[in-house]
């Protein structure tokens, strides 16, 4: 299941096509009630206010290199010379008038702005699967939060019914007169107070619910449930192996394609020190001999070998930094990876020990003491205070199962490598 999270761009874009072909069929499974992670998913590629909007930006980049492939028009230019005076030159006797078409010489300018700026959108479609993979990150992040609160709303449902096994069995036993009416009294306390503990979770998953709709642009959510299993704990491997995938992390992507478009910047710095020449060439017509010439010429501005020399310094200094920024990304990317590792590592262990070693003891302590309370044996007391021992563990169980599954979701951003999970296929 995991691995819908860390696939690379291009994979992202074939998906969000197929999501787009097929939101109709995504939306008809949503409306029955349940939603699967991998609807979730192509929900959130599909719609995602944040991706749509970063998505303009792609767009607008993209106006910038169309824009700056376009060359400069040519001038057409006339001039009239030696006309209207005296003489001789009186009205335009002796004009010299000079047609002439004018370009500008960018002596290869032009493929350094068109380079400059198709980096730009190369980092920013980088920045774009970042992005994506924060949406897929998140969207999961909500589905987990959404399977937390349902799992723990069933158990506060069996800690209802547990307690109202229990009221009946403590009123029995008061109206025998074989336990104290303090004990009932105690024991519908409880029931209330579990009652009011699911009611709270009930909103909870409403809430829940309403933020993993709003991840696809719903302002209310068309399901009612999630599907998937958090018990299906994760295999992550050795913290080796995932060090070595850590240059595919889509961050480390994005300041490459950062650098190069700050040395395309640099290029194109360096080369707007450069002034332009313009050269011209046309026809004239003197009038004073009825004669025709060709006219040409070329314009070359004056000026100091330091022209633009700060924009090629500053240009110069994002290319460095850039790089700094790299390695100093790579390196927090390596610590926080061993940091998460050692959560998921400690959730894992937290979990199979919570439920294989303490909750099998404590249900057969829990089963064990519920006979001997209906035998008289024990108090209401001693009873009491294990049941909420046991749904308790039981919580525990679970926020740690799902730790686990939020742990992993970092990992794969980490590293870019999917891992796999079965929380999807319960």
């Amino acid at each position: 299941m995991w691995g819908l999270l860390t696939h690379r761009a291009r994979a992202w874009c074939g998906l969000i096509a197929l999501s787009l072909l097929s939101i109709t069929q995504i939306t008809a499974a949503a409306s029955t009630g349940s939603i699967r992670l991998e609807d979730a998913i192509d929900r959130t590629l599909a719609s995602n206010p944040e991706l749509v909007a970063f998505g303009y930006q792609i767009e607008a980049q993209q106006g910038r290199l169309a824009q700056a492939q376009v060359t400069p028009s040519p001038e057409l230019g006339l001039m009239v010379e030696n006309a209207l005076g005296s003489g001789d030159y009186e009205a335009f006797d002796g004009a010299e008038s000079t047609l002439s078409l004018g370009w500008v010489l960018e002596r290869g300018k032009r493929e350094l702005y068109v380079n400059a700026a198709r980096a730009g959108v190369s980092a920013l479609e980088a920045q774009s699967e970042i992005h994506r993979l924060d949406a897929i990150a998140r969207t999961t992040y909500l589905f987990l939060e959404n399977l937390r609160y349902q799992e723990r709303l069933r158990l506060a449902h069996e800690a209802t019914a547990l307690a109202e096994q229990t009221v009946a069995t403590v009123r029995k036993r008061a109206n025998a007169a074989l336990a104290p009416t303090a004990d009932l009294a105690r024991a519908e306390a409880e029931l209330a107070r579990v009652r009011l503990a699911a009611e709270d979770i009930s909103h909870e998953l409403k809430t829940a619910r309403r933020w993993l709709a709003a991840q696809w642009g719903e302002s209310q959510a068309d399901f009612t449930k999630v599907v998937g299993d958090p018990q299906q704990l994760p295999s992550p491997g050795s913290f080796t192996r995932l060090l070595d995938e850590v240059d595919r992390n889509p961050n480390l992507s994005a300041y490459l394609s950062q650098s190069r478009l700050r040395e395309a910047e640099l290029r194109s710095a360096e080369a707007q020190a450069k002034p332009d020449w313009r050269f011209n060439a046309g026809i004239r017509r003197l009038e004073l001999t009825n004669d025709n010439a060709f006219v040409a010429g070329v314009v070359i501005p004056l000026t100091s070998s330091n022209r633009n020399q700060g924009r090629v310094t500053e240009a110069r200094a994002n290319l460095h930094r850039a790089e700094a920024d790299r390695v100093a990304t790579r390196l927090q990317i390596e610590t926080q990876l061993f940091d998460v590792y050692e959560a998921l590592q400690h959730s894992l262990h937290r979990s199979r020990a919570l439920r294989e070693e303490v909750l099998p003891r404590l249900e057969k302590a829990v089963s064990e003491t519920q006979r001997a309370f209906v035998a008289g044996r024990y108090s209401y007391y001693e009873l009491q205070v294990l049941q909420t021992e046991l749904i308790a563990t039981r919580a525990d169980v679970l926020d740690a199962a799902i730790e686990a599954h939020q742990r992993l979701i970092e990992i794969e951003r980490l590293t870019g490598v999917a891992m796999p999970s079965a929380v999807l296929n319960p």
